[in-house]
């Protein structure tokens, strides 16, 4: 591989810097997962993932609506219901879910042995 210049090289990292920026930390990935998985209710979605709070889920929600990755439906019913469904740009993150899913069983299986 030919070594790269500083401003190919920025040209490659800086989508990726951007990605990551989007998508990073510990539950962002794992809300997309339990909404895309059918939990679209706030609660639904606190339950499916072990040991995240409330007041977590709330900002992460908020950050993923920001990036339009998440729509917020309020529904004036009695009472009032939230609904949250993955708009189609989290829909094109699903290539990249699975291969986390398929490396991080490899990595897996590296760390701790067949």
């Amino acid at each position: 591989m030919e070594k790269l210049t500083h401003t190919e090289c920025t040209t490659q990292l800086l989508p990726i810097r951007d990605a990551i920026e989007v998508i990073s930390g510990k539950w962002k990935l794992q809300i997309i997962v339990s909404i895309s998985s059918g939990n679209s209710h706030f609660r639904e979605i606190e339950r499916s993932i072990p040991k995240l709070s409330s007041k977590v889920l709330a900002k992460e929600l908020k950050d993923l609506e920001a990036n339009r990755l998440v729509k917020r439906t309020v529904f004036e019913s009695l009472p009032v219901s939230v609904e949250y469904t993955l708009l189609p740009h989290a829909e094109s993150l699903q290539p990249v879910i699975d291969s986390l899913r398929h490396w991080g069983t490899l990595h897996r299986k590296e760390i701790m042995g067949a």
